[in-house]
């Protein structure tokens, strides 16, 4: 059965749609099958970050409220074969979806796909609770700022709360010189104020923004560090997940 992972953070602007972009084509290029889920209502990213705005006809909600069936809410991405892809309604108010209505989803698809990655709204509100439905884990991403930290160990309480055991942080938008010089909390600093455990940073770097503006996931240039990280990240929530190291 497959393992479905909720994406989240505890303030907007951290990076956590592309990260959920990302790793799901790195979980895809490391041969799992993996569905990739945008659950921010009214303000969905993913098709963009993908490219394929153009090509969403149906979305999460049609298909939970039964409008069309599961597979015709569903698109495969071209450039990656193991890799598909489900949209976020454009419309904010879910309207009559539950958490059961979601939790019932995400258990048809894991007959049919090795990770499920939900891209949750940010903050703590019913939002979140919908999107984490079903959920087997939580990867919480955030930056090294101690708001962004704060922030982040609250959607930690809450998680638990909600019964997800396993949680992980991922720290994005790194700056290796502010560290060093003292003028952000370092790793040690972010495992202290954060409980869930820490499987992962991202640098800070421009070409990030230009490939989520152009559409172009910035992993698919395989040969860069940036695609190095989240291959390392990958292989760690799949060392977590399936080996439960």
């Amino acid at each position: 059965m497959g393992k479905v992972i909720m994406i989240t953070s505890g303030k907007g602007g951290t990076g956590k749609s592309m990260f959920a972009c990302n790793i799901s084509i790195t979980l895809a290029q490391m041969g799992k099958r993996v569905m990739l889920i945008d659950m921010d209502m009214g303000l969905r990213n993913i098709d963009l970050y993908l490219g394929v705005e153009n090509r969403v006809v149906y979305d999460v909600k049609d298909v939970v409220m039964g409008r069309c069936a599961i597979s015709q809410g569903i698109m495969q991405d071209k450039r990656f074969d193991n890799l598909f892809f489900m949209a976020a309604s454009p419309e904010r108010e879910e309207g009559h979806i539950t958490p059961l209505h979601i939790k019932v989803l995400m258990d048809r698809l894991r007959k049919d796909y090795d990770y499920i990655i939900v891209d949750s709204p940010s903050g703590m509100d019913d939002g979140m609770v919908l999107a984490s439905a079903g959920s087997d884990a939580a990867i919480i991403i955030t930056n090294p700022e101690y708001s962004a930290l704060r922030d982040a160990d609250s959607v930690d309480r809450q998680l638990i709360k909600l019964g997800i055991a396993e949680r992980f942080v991922v720290v994005n938008r790194v700056i290796a010189d502010l560290i060093n010089g003292g003028y952000c909390p370092d790793l040690m600093e972010v495992s202290r104020m954060v409980r869930a455990q820490l499987i992962g940073v991202i640098q800070q770097d421009e070409n990030i923004h230009i490939s989520t503006n152009l559409g172009v996931p910035i992993v698919i240039k395989s040969d860069s560090y940036i695609c190095k990280n989240f291959q390392r990240i990958g292989e760690r929530i799949v060392e977590y997940m399936e080996e439960g190291i």
